[in-house]
């Protein structure tokens, strides 16, 4: 990506995205997850292509006399971070910028690869999912 793109991606974050801790599944911690919703699928699809990352799915229209169809792009986990890592020193939005900086900075070193915590390392992701949804 070139640093234009990076800037531009990190404005539509700021703008319309979102920057959370989502837990996917049942049983698993919250990740790190970006959304980005619009009406422009082209602007989501040329999201997409220029990360190389990320799914696009549309969103029920319940109402399409009234409202125009609408799409969200989703990034999770690595490709998430680094997503933001590209990103982040364009990011505008203070939350926005201090979650990213969280993420890059904290997120894997207290995420085992194995996913085995001990109690230690279980508070301290707590601790830190706390913090970030904090964050107002």
């Amino acid at each position: 990506m070139t640093n234009g793109e990076k800037a531009y991606i990190a404005g539509i974050i700021d703008g319309e995205g979102s920057i959370m801790l989502i837990r996917f599944h049942k049983n698993q911690h919250p990740s790190p997850c970006i959304t980005i919703s619009s009406s422009s699928r082209e602007l989501l699809e040329w999201i997409q292509e220029t990360t190389k990352v990320g799914r696009i799915q549309a969103k029920k229209n319940y109402n399409p006399k009234r409202h125009l169809d609408s799409y969200t792009y989703t990034v999770r986990y690595n490709d998430a971070i680094n997503i933001l890592l590209d990103i982040e020193p364009y990011l505008v939005i203070t939350q926005k910028k201090v979650r990213a900086q969280m993420i890059i900075n904290e997120y894997k070193s207290i995420t085992p690869r194995n996913g085995r915590y001990s109690p230690e390392l279980l508070k301290a992701k707590e601790d830190f999912y706390q913090r970030f949804i904090s964050l107002k």
